[in-house]
C-alpha cells in the first residue's frame, strides 16, 4: 500500500475516497507503528511506522481499495511506571477510536507488565507478544453505513428535562432479557435482534414502557479473577472500547461489522414503536485495572495522559471507581475521546441519551467535585449532546463522591434516597412519614434549589445492583455464595425483610403478604412525582435467589423467566394497570414542583392523616405513625380531558386501620380505582375481605396495603368504563 503523511484529524481510522487515514494521540511516545492483519485477524501482514506527528497526534494515510482493514498499534517509549510511563512495543494495542473488533480477547500472561505478569519473569515479560490473544480493530466506513440504513427518530430532540417528563424507564440487560424467551428463534435470543423482535416490542409497548435503559453495551471483557472462577462479567461494567458495540450480543451473520448493523436495527425498531433507548455508559474506569492489570490499549498508548495517577508514586492509580483505575477526563484529549464517543452513539448508533455510571468521577476537578467541571460544560455547549437525555448515578467511591442533587440543571439523577425511603416505609420502620412525603413529592428538598423540576428525580426501588423486588420482600440477608467471595460482596444494608421465613415459602399467608408488599412498592413508585424506573423482571416477580450482586451470574439467576405462573401473570397485569393510571393523570408527572394545596382550580397537593384531617406538625413528628393520605388535584384525565383529583391512602402498619377519605371542595365523591389488598385489584371494594369494607363513609385498610381513588370536578359524571382496569 502507498503510505503518505495523512492528517491528524479525525482521530481513529477514517475512510476516504482513496483509502484510510489513521490518527492516534500519544503525548509521550517515541514511536508508533501501525500493524495490519489478514481478514481473520490472526496473521500480521504488514507494519507501517507513523512518522508524522502534529500536536501529539501521530498520523498516516494508506491508499487502499480495501477499506475494511484489520489493524492494531505498537507504541514505544519509556517503561518507567514510577514516572507514569508503561510503553512496550512488544504489546499490540487497540485503537481507542476503534468502531469494530475482529476476534476475541483471550486472557494470557503476555498482556501483563513485569510487575504483574503471571508465569513470566520480569526479564521475560518485555519480549512477550500478546497479538495472538488480543482482538484486532476493523476499519468501518461510518458515513456509508449511516447513509445506507438511516434510523428513525421518535421526535426532534429538545431540552433534556422535557425529554424525561412522562417517561417510564425500564432497565434491562440485552442478553438476560431474551435469553430464555422461547417465543424467539434460538439465534435471536440474548441479542440486539432479540430485543427488536416483534414479540418483545409488543411486550414492552403493552406494559407501557416508553424508554429502555440498557446495561453497558460498550465492548467489555471479564476480569482475570472471574475467569479463574469460571465466571464472567455479566453486567458489562468493564469497558475496553467506548465506540465498539459488544459483539457477544450480536447474532452470527455473514455481514460485517454485524454488531453495529444489528444494534442500529434494534434502535430503529424500538423507535418505530415509540420507545426511546438509553445507554448505561462507563467512562469512570477501563478494563485495564490498576498497576497489576493488563496493558491492552490506553496504558500502552499514553498511561500518563489517560489515567489519574497517584502524584506521590505514579506507579499507582487513583481509584475513585473501586475498579482499579480512574480515567483522567481532565486531560483535553481524554475529554475529547469521551465526547466523541457520546456523539458517535447519538449520531451514528441512534440512541436518545445516557445514564452515566459513577458520574461523580466525571465531575472531579483538582479541588473536588464541581457541577461546573469541564465535562459538564462540554456537554452543555454541545449542539447534539445538550439535547439528549442525561442521567447521573450521582456518586463514586472517592472523597466527597456522594453528590445527589448536585448535578447541572439539565441532568436527571438516580435517587437512592427514594429507594431507601420507600423500602424502609413499607418495611415498617418508624419515623418515616416526613421523608416519605418528600420522596412522593418528587424530592424537592434535593432538586428545587437548583431550579430543577420533579423530573430531575429518577425514582427507583430496585436496579441491576441489589435485590430484585421479589427478593427484597423474601430475604433479610444477601445470599451471594455463588459469586465465589464467601458472601462478602454486595450491599450489607438492603432495608429488606423476609417477614418470617428466609427465601421461598409455601406458607400461603406469608406469600400473600409478600405479594401485597410488592404491589405496595410498585404503586408507590408509579404514583410518586419524578420519573419512575422499573427493573426488568420485577413486573413478574423475578428472583435472583437472594443474590444482591449478580454481576457475574450469566445464567438463569439473572436471565428473565418467560414461563409465567398465574401469580406472575397477575402481577404483570397489575403493573400494566399502574402504568396506565400514571399515563392518564398528568398531575403525577409535573414539570415543576407543586406547593399549593389541592383545589378544583388547578394543580395542588395536600397531606391528610387517616381521619381525613390535614396533617399537623405533631402528626408529622409522631415516630409511630405509619399511615398517610395525600390528594393531588388539577390532573387532566388523558382519556376524558376532564379535571381530576387523586387520593392515595397508605397503611404500612402491621394492623388494619380505619381511613376517612378527606372531602375536596369542588369535586365529586371519591371512586376507588385500585388497591393492593388482594390480587383481585380491579374490583376494589368487592374484592376486599369480609371485615374490610366501606364503613360510615370510610374504609378499613388491611395491614400493609393502600388504596387509590379518583374524583372529577362537580357536574361531571364518572365514566366507570374508562377506569384503568
Amino acid at each position: 500500500m502507498r503510505q503518505t503523511a495523512g492528517k491528524p484529524y479525525p482521530l481513529g481510522a477514517s475512510v476516504d475516497a482513496s483509502g484510510v487515514n489513521f490518527a492516534l494521540f500519544s503525548a509521550h511516545a517515541t514511536s508508533v507503528v501501525l500493524c495490519l492483519f489478514d481478514a481473520s485477524g490472526e496473521r500480521e501482514v504488514a507494519r507501517y511506522p507513523l512518522q508524522q506527528k502534529t500536536h501529539h497526534v501521530w498520523h498516516t494515510h494508506l491508499q487502499s481499495e480495501d477499506k475494511a482493514l484489520i489493524y492494531g498499534y505498537r507504541v514505544d517509549g519509556p517503561f518507567a511506571p514510577q514516572d507514569g510511563h508503561r510503553f512496550n512495543a512488544n504489546k499490540l494495542l487497540l485503537d481507542p477510536y476503534a468502531k469494530s473488533w475482529v476476534g476475541q480477547f483471550i486472557e494470557h500472561p503476555s498482556h501483563y507488565s513485569g510487575e504483574s505478569a503471571p508465569a513470566l519473569s520480569a526479564d521475560d515479560f518485555y519480549h512477550a507478544d500478546n497479538a495472538a490473544y488480543l482482538p484486532k480493530c476493523q476499519v468501518v466506513d461510518v458515513a456509508a453505513l449511516v447513509k445506507s440504513a438511516p434510523i428513525s427518530h421518535i421526535a426532534q430532540r429538545h431540552n433534556s428535562a422535557d425529554d424525561l417528563t412522562g417517561h417510564i424507564i425500564y432497565e434491562l440487560h440485552v442478553k438476560g432479557f431474551t435469553q430464555q424467551c422461547e417465543a424467539l428463534e434460538a439465534a435471536k435470543r440474548g441479542t440486539y435482534l432479540g430485543l427488536a423482535d416483534p414479540n418483545i416490542v409488543q411486550y414492552l409497548t403493552a406494559l407501557g414502557i416508553t424508554c429502555v435503559e440498557l446495561l453497558p453495551v460498550h465492548a467489555f471483557i471479564s476480569e482475570a479473577f472471574l475467569q479463574e472462577k469460571t465466571l464472567t462479567n455479566y453486567w458489562g461494567y468493564n469497558s475496553l472500547s467506548f465506540f465498539v458495540p459488544h459483539e457477544g450480543y450480536a447474532c452470527q451473520a455473514s455481514w460485517a461489522p454485524k454488531a453495529i448493523s444489528q444494534f442500529r436495527q434494534m434502535v430503529d425498531t424500538l423507535h418505530q414503536a415509540g420507545i426511546s433507548v438509553l445507554l448505561d455508559v462507563v467512562f469512570n474506569h477501563t478494563a485495564e485495572g490498576g498497576h497489576l492489570g493488563p496493558t491492552l490499549c490506553y496504558k500502552g498508548i499514553d498511561n500518563l495522559s489517560y489515567y489519574r495517577l497517584n502524584p506521590d508514586d505514579k506507579r499507582f492509580y487513583i481509584n475513585d471507581s473501586g475498579c482499579g483505575n480512574t480515567l483522567n477526563i481532565n486531560h483535553p484529549r481524554v475529554l475529547q475521546l469521551v465526547m466523541d464517543a457520546l456523539r458517535y452513539w447519538v449520531e451514528v448508533m441512534g440512541v436518545d441519551g445516557f445514564r452515566f455510571d459513577l458520574a461523580s468521577s466525571l465531575g472531579r476537578e483538582p479541588h473536588g467535585f464541581d457541577p461546573g467541571a469541564g465535562f459538564f460544560d462540554a456537554i452543555a455547549q454541545d449542539p447534539q449532546l445538550s439535547r439528549v437525555i442525561l442521567i447521573a448515578e450521582p456518586w463514586d467511591l472517592g472523597p466527597g463522591g456522594y453528590q445527589l442533587g448536585g448535578y447541572p440543571q439539565a441532568w436527571g439523577e438516580w435517587n437512592d434516597r427514594f429507594r431507601d425511603t420507600v423500602r424502609r416505609f413499607w418495611r415498617g420502620d418508624l419515623g418515616m412519614l416526613p421523608e416519605l412525603a418528600r420522596r412522593l413529592h418528587g424530592s424537592s428538598d434535593l432538586f428545587e434549589h437548583a431550579d430543577k423540576g420533579a423530573d430531575a428525580s429518577v425514582n427507583f426501588v430496585t436496579s441491576h445492583d441489589g435485590f430484585s423486588l421479589h427478593d427484597l420482600v423474601s430475604y433479610t440477608c444477601r445470599h451471594n455464595e455463588l459469586n465465589g467471595e464467601q458472601n462478602r460482596d454486595g450491599h450489607t444494608e438492603n432495608y429488606s425483610h423476609n417477614y418470617g421465613e428466609e427465601g421461598h415459602s409455601d406458607n400461603k399467608e406469608l406469600t400473600a403478604l409478600r405479594q401485597r408488599q410488592t404491589r405496595n412498592i410498585l404503586t408507590t413508585l408509579c404514583l410518586s412525582q419524578g420519573v419512575p424506573m422499573l427493573l426488568a423482571g420485577d413486573e413478574i416477580g423475578h428472583s435472583q435467589q437472594g443474590n444482591n450482586n449478580a454481576y457475574c451470574q450469566d445464567n438463569a439467576i439473572s436471565w428473565r423467566d418467560w414461563s409465567h405462573t398465574e401469580a406472575q401473570q397477575s402481577l404483570l397485569h397489575f403493573v400494566q394497570t399502574l402504568i396506565t393510571i400514571r399515563q392518564r393523570f398528568s398531575a403525577l408527572y409535573p414539570r415543576s414542583f407543586i406547593h399549593q394545596p389541592a383545589t378544583h382550580e388547578g394543580a395542588g397537593l395536600s397531606w391528610f392523616c387517616r381521619d381525613g384531617n390535614p396533617m399537623s406538625k405533631a402528626l408529622w413528628r409522631d415516630e409511630h405513625a405509619r399511615s398517610l393520605s395525600l390528594v393531588l388535584s388539577g390532573a387532566k384525565d388523558a382519556s376524558t380531558n376532564h379535571s381530576q383529583a387523586l387520593l392515595l391512602m397508605l397503611n404500612a402498619d402491621e394492623q388494619p386501620l380505619f381511613f376517612t377519605p378527606p372531602a375536596l371542595e369542588g369535586f365529586s365523591a371519591w371512586h376507588c380505582v385500585l388497591h393492593t389488598q388482594s390480587a383481585d385489584f380491579e374490583h376494589a371494594q368487592a374484592a376486599q375481605p369480609a371485615d374490610v369494607h366501606p364503613v360510615n363513609s370510610g374504609y378499613v385498610l388491611q395491614d400493609r396495603s393502600l388504596m387509590l381513588f379518583s374524583a372529577q370536578s362537580k357536574g361531571m359524571t364518572h365514566d366507570h368504563t374508562s377506569q384503568a382496569h
